[in-house]
């Protein structure tokens, strides 16, 4: 490590700590230093491009770029004047820095191909350790996947991965098809991304049939860096991913990273580095043991979305590749369609070319930030569109074991469910949680809410929260260093209570039969307050003002048929809900949501008159305004 003096101890409570962060597209720093009271806050932060790609081609230059910036903002002394990297520790007052942790998804992050005996088992199994590792799957390889042995290999050749995870079969079981799938990787002599960047073998972790771990490293090892792990599925009705995960990220750390543009010397200047995408999973996990799961979060990047989950104390994440708001603007607006990115837009201006033009920009000069209102209506047009894309990917990941043998009598032979079920259920969560840059620094927090509930569209009771200033990484990667730190930061700066959303469905008719009339009376009770009482119809947005640590009691009685809460068609709820940055949000606009050419579609095919009210980004508008929650025109920064 760069500096004098001795290195803090990752017990200790350190005084400050300086977190990096190195997207795609940015290189975040952010200070943290102990206030007057004790209590560990954030100082400042400042972005600079990241430097991974010509002309610069080394992410430390990136780092320096910030860190100065921060140094000029915040008067602190950071970088070292004498030498090459970070003054460590803290000396004085603003003066050196005690601990740095950093986090990357720079140059495409972790890329992992994963190789499986059954494409829905075990190759599902560590497809999942993979990306709870924070990874990016690059492709999926399988006996059953249906390619010829050529096609295969091939394959293999092309994909150029960071590592290879490979596992397949219970242990104590059949070891012959594991045993190809090393011949197959042995044959096809897959190369690493940055082979060229110097010495080095590609990393392969073998989690499959322990008895069949010889075997697979003598035909490995000698022209691959062999690590092997506790079997991923030791048994068919269990899946232990946790070894799996640490030593891809371990290898990440020790092997890939000394490869990539300059990673080693950013490596000796922090006291650890992990992908981003580990960091975040790492916080939404601290999140989810306060609030108790099931919880959602999602991380909206440049050239990827990542969804997370908790479910029974267990980390679920998924990753869409390719779907971003700068390096995959272009992907995402080819997968979802122009239309469905259009109709976000409030009284668009832009011609289709204009709008086409737009996001392509977006692709070519991925470093720009929206200049404006029209630009940010768009990159959250987008951001909605890659949250429902993103979502419908998780759903296929987070799913129970397939395979699982189920031992049936008479009792229960009719009740049992498949296996290979989803997880993962919009009514169940307690709560979603939104990251990334266009959630953490949107200007206004009840856009951060709009786009979390139009992209998500959750169901029943859900609390919202942000990501203020895209912290997470930084306290993931505090967390391996100073649990205590990440836990001050977490809940004093970083997680941001927006409200409550109330999302009633609709069972048992259809949409275009109820739109407009009565589905809910109301009594709403403010701390301090009188009861107010109101009817919502359904295709309302109403927000009613709860600041954040206020709670209100709420009561809500279905007034039409099939009108369901999430206890049950017709149920009356009553209980408790939670304000935020936005209050309370009544959303009866039903799901899925369903726009002004649909409504009128399916109004006249139920004998239903005309349909006056706006879409779903007008209801904003109007919502907001009623509220008196801030500016909603576009000269002053609307959706």
């Amino acid at each position: 490590m760069a500096g004098a003096g001795p290195q803090p101890d990752p017990t200790e409570r350190p005084n400050s700590i300086l977190g990096l962060d190195c997207g795609s597209t940015t290189t975040k720093a952010a200070l943290y230093a102990r206030d007057a009271g004790g209590r560990l806050a954030l100082v400042g932060r400042r972005d600079s491009p990241t430097t991974v790609e010509a002309p610069f081609e080394d992410v430390a230059v990136g780092v320096k770029e910030a860190v100065a910036a921060l140094e000029e903002a915040t008067g602190w002394t950071l970088l070292d004047p004498g030498g090459d990297g970070f003054l460590k520790p803290q000396s004085g007052p603003c003066r050196g820095i005690d601990a740095v942790v950093a986090t990357s998804s720079a140059g495409g992050g972790l890329r992992v191909l994963v190789a499986g005996v059954i494409r829905s088992m075990t190759a599902e199994s560590a497809e999942r350790a993979a990306l709870g590792a924070g990874a990016i799957v690059s492709e999926v390889i399988a006996i059953d996947d249906g390619r010829r042995p050529h096609e295969k290999l091939e394959l293999i050749r092309q994909v150029e991965p960071d590592m290879i995870l490979l596992a397949g079969g219970v242990d104590g079981g059949n070891v012959s098809h594991v045993v190809h799938l090393a011949e197959l990787l042995f044959t096809a002599g897959p190369r690493a991304r940055f082979a060229g960047e110097g010495p080095g073998r590609l990393p392969i972790v073998f989690a499959g049939n322990q008895d069949a771990r010889a075997q697979v490293r003598e035909i490995l090892g000698s022209e691959s860096l062999f690590s092997s792990v506790p079997n991923i599925r030791p048994r068919l009705e269990s899946e232990d991913v946790l070894p799996a995960r640490l030593e891809i990220q371990d290898l990440f750390m020790k092997h890939v990273m000394a490869h990539a543009p300059n990673y080693r010397r950013l490596a000796s200047w922090v006291e650890t580095i992990i992908p981003t995408p580990a960091a975040v999973g790492r916080t939404v996990e601290m999140v989810a043991q306060s609030l108790g799961d099931p919880v959602l979060a999602v991380d909206v990047g440049g050239a990827t979305t990542d969804v997370f989950s908790v479910h029974d104390g267990v980390l679920y994440r998924s990753v869409a590749a390719g779907i971003g708001l700068s390096y995959g603007a272009l992907n995402l607006l080819a997968q979802t369609g122009a239309a469905n990115v259009w109709r976000w837009l409030v009284a668009p201006s832009w011609s289709e070319t204009q709008f086409s033009d737009a996001v392509g920009n977006k692709a070519i000069r991925p470093t720009t930030l929206p200049e404006t209102p029209e630009e940010l209506e768009l990159e959250q047009a987008l951001a909605r569109e890659a949250l429902r894309l993103s979502w419908a990917r998780h759903i296929e990941i987070v799913v129970g074991l397939k395979g699982v043998h189920q031992e049936r009598d008479l009792g229960n032979v009719f009740d049992q469910p498949p296996t290979g079920l989803p997880l993962v259920s919009l009514r169940r969560l307690r709560a979603v949680v939104g990251s990334g840059g266009v959630l953490s620094h949107a200007p206004e927090p009840w856009q951060v809410a709009a786009i979390l509930i139009d992209g998500l569209e959750p169901e029943g009771m859900t609390r919202l929260f942000f990501d203020r200033g895209f912290l997470f990484p930084n306290v993931g990667a505090m967390a391996g260093v100073s649990p205590e730190a990440a836990r001050e930061i977490l809940f004093g700066e970083a997680l941001v209570p927006l409200g409550t959303v109330v999302s009633p469905v609709l069972h048992g008719a259809r949409p275009g039969a109820a739109a407009g009339r009565p589905c809910l009376k109301a009594a709403f009770t403010p701390p301090g307050e009188s009861t107010q009482e109101f009817n919502l119809a359904w295709g309302e947005l109403r927000i009613l003002p709860l600041p954040a640590g206020c709670r209100a009691r709420l009561e809500l009685y279905p007034t039409w048929p099939g009108t369901d809460l999430g206890g049950g068609p017709g149920e009356t709820w009553r209980g408790m809900v939670d304000g935020g940055a936005v209050g309370l949000i009544l959303d009866t606009r039903g799901r899925p949501l369903r726009w002004p050419g649909e409504r009128r579609a399916s109004r006249a095919s139920d004998g239903g008159g005309p349909d006056p009210r706006p879409d779903p980004p007008g209801l904003w508008v109007d919502a907001v305004r009623r509220a008196g929650l801030g500016p909603t025109t576009k000269g002053a920064g609307a959706l």
